[in-house]
């Protein structure tokens, strides 16, 4: 058995890019940038470390989605791993690992000025970070 599935926060990056398929389908292209904790090494501080992942949307949510979502909207998203293998123009191979979106839910409030829709997110508002527990991360 194999599990794929994957849950990210963050915020986006850019606006969101609606197109259809040949046959019509919508599909949403958003990147969002996810922020990872990190120990310098060097001043003994800890500071955040952006990801950058790349997001696909297909289907009516895509169009939806693309009416509410806009750079620096906060969003949640559930989804899994796809991974794509192509040959650019001067035929090098390239390949990228994006997050085929199952589920997106705003965390942005319309008043945050991010453009995003507001909805509570669920859970607790936020995790501890590892300074805020008192101790190192073995790794």
């Amino acid at each position: 058995m194999s599990i794929n599935k994957v849950v990210i926060s963050g915020n986006l990056t850019r606006d969101p890019e609606l197109r259809s398929t040949g046959s019509g389908m919508n599909v949403l292209k958003l990147g969002v940038a996810v922020n990872d904790r990190r120990k310098n090494q060097q001043t003994g501080e800890w500071e955040d470390v952006p990801n950058f992942v790349d997001v696909t949307v297909f289907g009516n949510r895509a169009e939806a989605l693309s009416r509410f979502l806009s750079k620096g909207s906060k969003v949640a998203i559930e989804g899994k791993l796809r991974w794509s293998q192509w040959e650019n123009q001067q035929g090098e191979k390239r390949s990228k690992l994006e997050v085929v979106a199952d589920e997106v839910e705003f965390l942005s409030s319309r008043d945050s000025g991010s453009g995003g829709y507001s909805q509570a997110p669920a859970g607790p508002a936020s995790d501890p970070g590892p300074d805020d527990l008192g101790e190192e991360i073995p790794f």
